[in-house]
């Protein structure tokens, strides 16, 4: 059960990255080809409620359906299994989430 559960946590998550990876990269492209420097990026996500929004969905998302998949893979090749795996796995998802909201509100706080 608990496998069918993070199977369907793992989709959904990734559901939730599509839209939030497509218009990240939209807004890389709208940057590169507007000749847009770094601090003229960052002056335009600082203090910004919704980029800091959209960036930490966007690292909530991946950190959950990143430590998931690296259950699966430590568990196929590893053979790590119970509390070892569960212990992994969220290990793995706070550290994402820790890194990765670091850098959010680096650049948007």
């Amino acid at each position: 059960m608990v496998g069918l559960r993070l199977y369907m946590l793992q989709r959904l998550s990734a559901m939730v990255m599509i839209p939030l990876t497509l218009g990240h990269i939209a807004v890389m492209i709208y940057a590169i080809q507007g000749g847009l420097s770094a601090a003229e990026i960052l002056g335009r996500t600082k203090e910004s409620v919704i980029w800091f929004l959209f960036y930490g969905l966007f690292v909530l998302a991946v950190s959950l359906h990143a430590s998931i998949g690296l259950r699966v893979i430590v568990h196929e090749t590893l053979g790590l299994k119970g509390r070892g795996l569960e212990l992994f796995m969220w290990g793995a998802g706070l550290l994402l989430l820790a890194t990765g909201l670091r850098a959010v509100f680096a650049v948007t706080l």
